[in-house]
């Protein structure tokens, strides 16, 4: 639950009250009520008004920030491997793998081309 006071930005206006998407907004009161839809009371600046707004409507600023900050980072790693031409950064990056993870799988013994064919026949008797 958002604290009061908190600055939100509008990412959705799912119940078309003609909400500025992108807009950012100050939470002013909580909806407790069980029987309505709203979850927040949101100000809004911009427009100068105070709407009723569910959680999905709005997001936190920071996180939005966050989101915004690895994707730009994402796509700058991408660029740096196709210039590079580093296929093993590029197919970490695509693959969302993190570098401890590519380090625990090379850690794995290697199987024996004769232990690799017991392994299917086994299968396939089963």
């Amino acid at each position: 639950m958002l604290r009061l006071g908190q600055r939100v930005c509008i990412v959705a206006d799912s119940f078309e009250q003609n909400l500025t998407v992108g807009d950012y907004g100050y939470i002013i009161a909580y909806d407790r009520n069980a029987d309505n839809a709203f979850d927040y009371v949101v100000r809004i600046p911009r427009i100068n008004r105070n709407v009723y707004v569910p959680a999905a409507d709005i997001e936190l600023e920071e996180t939005l920030l966050r989101q915004e900050a690895e994707r730009i980072e994402r796509e700058a790693l991408i660029d740096f491997a196709l210039a590079t031409k580093n296929g093993e950064l590029f197919r970490r990056v695509m693959n969302g793998e993190s570098g401890e993870e590519s380090k625990q799988d090379g850690g794995k013994d290697v199987q024996s081309q004769q232990d690799f064919i017991r392994q299917i026949n086994l299968k396939a008797w089963i």
